[in-house]
């Protein structure tokens, strides 16, 4: 009977030890679980606190596109196209010849103002020696009415002399004091002063004329000189006119850029205001930025901005708010929206904000496009 209980109480205690080791692998398992879940709820929390601590000081959009300036290049003047000196999107310096116009008849145009010129400033030296000569001869002409007058003056005192001295001889003669021969002399001398002096007044009036005439003249002769001068300024502004059409018959690269949509070719005839081509800025670029009406609170210009564009990931692009909108996008749309309406839909609107690209790679030039997706982070402290 011993000898069967022992093999019993064995396997009973097999399976107790085995009980054990169930419960605490159950319970080696269970702090498992709990280290591993209390982990990932700690790696979670932590990036959410990462997340939350980095986007503090920042706000950001993807609702962003580089954008430079585009100029259509147009013809000035009308002609036939000789030369086309550039190929679609090349890269120009500013002042670059890009397209020459056939030039022979404006060298003649400029040939003919200058020309034109020279005659109208040769006119204005005839009437310049003409005012001279006119103004010499009406000092000449008061000159002799001057003298003249003097004359005069001089004679009147003659004829009153002899006449006083006449009218004392007729009384002597009358009294016997004096012969008829003395009065005889005394009243021819008379005589001759007084047509002396009638001779003189008719020079001064004659020579007042003269240089009253003379005056006229030189007045009208100034007159000319001014009718000349602006002749002259005339023919300068067809003259300057005519060499900017020439100047004009070489379009050039109005900035360093990128010239793109060629539609030119030698021999076709250009209209004035024809365009040939488009020029692309890309030395002053930046960025149109869409930004939520909740997000602009803390933005002001000159804060710094960090730009990603899609098309180059990894290269690092600075920039700075320039300014706003003056309006929201919707403003902007061909049909606004009228809240007024009593359909009323609360929408959150878009501001547009331009930023200024400050700093870039130099590789990217001329790769660095508008029109290419952008991201944009700007920091607001």
């Amino acid at each position: 009977m011993e000898n069967k209980k022992q093999p019993q109480d064995s396997s009973e205690q097999n399976a107790q030890v085995l009980k054990e080791v169930s419960a605490e692998q159950k319970a080696a398992g269970k702090k498992k679980k709990f280290m591993i879940l209390g982990t990932v709820v700690t790696v979670i929390l932590s990036i959410i606190l990462f997340v939350w601590i980095s986007g503090m000081g920042h706000q950001k959009t993807d609702n962003a596109q580089v954008d430079a300036m585009i100029t259509p290049v147009r013809a000035i003047v009308q002609g036939f196209v000789a030369e086309v000196k550039f190929t679609d999107n090349q890269m120009v310096k500013k002042g670059d010849v890009l397209i020459v116009i056939d030039d022979k008849d404006f060298k003649a145009k400029v040939t003919q103002a200058e020309a034109a010129l020279e005659s109208s400033k040769a006119q204005l030296e005839i009437a310049n020696s003409g005012a001279t000569t006119a103004d010499l001869n009406a000092l000449a002409f008061s000159l002799n009415s001057q003298a003249a007058k003097e004359n005069i003056a001089t004679a009147q005192a003659r004829f009153t002399k002899d006449e006083k001295e006449m009218n004392r001889i007729e009384k002597m003669l009358k009294d016997g004091a004096a012969t008829q021969q003395q009065f005889e002399s005394v009243k021819a001398e008379f005589e001759t002063a007084k047509a002396q002096l009638n001779m003189l007044n008719k020079q001064y009036e004659a020579s007042s004329s003269q240089a009253s005439g003379a005056q006229s003249q030189a007045v009208g002769q100034k007159s000319q000189i001014v009718l000349a001068q602006a002749i002259v300024k005339q023919r300068e502004a067809e003259l300057q006119l005519a060499q900017t059409q020439l100047d004009n018959t070489l379009i050039k690269a109005p900035f360093d850029g990128i010239i793109s949509k060629k539609s030119i070719e030698i021999g076709q005839y250009l209209q004035a205001g024809t365009p040939v081509c488009s020029a692309v800025d890309y030395t002053h670029l930046w960025v149109s930025a869409n930004f939520k009406e909740t997000q602009i609170e803390d933005m002001k210009p000159e804060q710094i901005v960090d730009i990603k564009v899609d098309a180059f990931p990894h290269a690092v692009i600075k920039g700075k708010l320039q300014s706003f909108g003056g309006a929201t996008g919707a403003k902007f749309s061909l049909l606004p929206p009228d809240n007024a309406t009593g359909n009323f839909v609360k929408i959150t609107q878009r501001v547009p904000v331009r930023v200024m690209i400050t700093e870039y790679p130099k590789e990217l030039t001329g790769f660095l496009l508008p029109g290419l997706s952008a991201s944009v982070d700007i920091h607001t402290k």
